[in-house]
């Protein structure tokens, strides 16, 4: 059995990465912020889902800059951007592509063409995945595991970086096709886009009702992106920093020994193995972003709602109770708090 070693960084070297990390990640935090006023967390999110390599679900009322916020950042980060807006007539030949037959006006001799879909992107924007029927939704599954598609039984690479951004609008659910949980389960985030503050709603109307149309610009590239993805799984974490994540998910398990009594009585399935290596892989890009060169409990605990709220199954229970996931996650960290340093 053969194992894939990431190349070993003399001191140097691995000083400079880190450097050029902050400072590309810094620079692409002030350009967003010449186009979008406020939700600090949920950028953090997302940036921590492109350093990491995962895709985000972003659920937000309609109005709250999902949208805008994706293309932005795509602008940023110098990629290339495709937006798709699901409706419940979208096939899925549609986001992959298909195969046309092209005719050879000289010879007449007929072939099969593959005409790329708009999943041959960097950044995908997955506007209202909830909108479309299971059968086109699981035509991003092989994509966001596997980074390809098949069509026809050929099968084709997507260009790296890759990263799906999908929104969903929590209202209007009429209509609507809730994501299925192997799907769910895909999505290393479930970020919640919420209203702004006064001041900051202040802001949005002075920046976007002049004449003055603010612009991003890009700041780094697609090769970059993948060597901080790198430099993120280099991280070191502590045994007892990653047992104490491992833990928390294993709480979330109604059916494991460790669960309190809350999960046990309000949940029905926890959250599975991805997400304990989602919460480690996450954590590690956090403490880059904060200036660490380790991950710490803070950094587990901050992450670990986002991470967990779309992959809890609640039951009858927590239904009649009105307890929600953040509810149950709140409790379990305040069940469980992190150990002293």
């Amino acid at each position: 059995m053969s194992t894939l070693v990431t190349p070993q960084l003399d001191a140097e070297d691995l000083k400079g990465r880190i450097g050029r990390f902050r400072e590309v990640e810094g620079e692409i935090i002030r350009q967003v912020r010449r186009v979008i006023v406020g939700q600090d967390e949920v950028l953090e999110q997302i940036m921590i889902g492109l350093f990491v390599g995962g895709h985000c679900l972003i659920t937000g009322l309609p109005g709250t800059a999902k949208t805008l916020l994706v293309r932005t950042l795509a602008q940023t980060l110098g990629l290339v951007f495709r937006r798709i807006q699901f409706t419940p007539d979208l096939m899925p030949s549609d986001i992959t592509g298909t195969d046309i037959i092209e005719e050879d006006t000289t010879t007449g001799h007929r072939t099969w063409t593959f005409v790329k879909g708009p999943i041959f992107t960097n950044v995908l924007l997955a506007d209202e995945i909830n909108r479309t029927p299971p059968k086109t939704q699981s035509a991003l599954l092989e994509a966001m595991q596997e980074l390809a598609c098949t069509v026809r039984g050929n099968n084709y690479k997507l260009p790296g970086p890759f990263f799906v951004l999908a929104t969903q609008n929590p209202i209007e659910l009429e209509g609507t096709y809730p994501l299925p949980e192997a799907q769910l389960d895909r999505f290393l985030f479930n970020t919640v886009l919420d209203y702004l503050t006064p001041n900051e709603e202040l802001q949005v109307v002075d920046l976007t009702t002049t004449t003055h149309v603010a612009q991003a610009d890009a700041v780094t590239n697609g090769g970059e992106i993948l060597e901080f993805q790198q430099l993120v799984r280099m991280v070191p974490i502590a045994e007892s920093v990653a047992r104490y994540a491992i833990d928390l998910v294993r709480a979330s398990r109604p059916r494991d020994e460790t669960a309190p009594d809350f999960i046990q009585k309000y949940v029905n399935y926890g959250a599975s193995v991805r997400a304990a290596q989602f919460l480690v892989l996450s954590g590690k890009a956090r403490a880059l972003m904060k200036g660490r060169y380790h991950v710490a409990y803070e950094d587990i605990r901050a992450l670990f709602i986002p991470i967990l709220r779309h992959r809890i199954l609640l039951n009858f229970h927590a239904e009649s109770d009105r307890m929600r996931q953040d509810d149950l996650l709140r409790k379990l960290l305040e069940w469980k708090p992190a150990p002293r340093e």
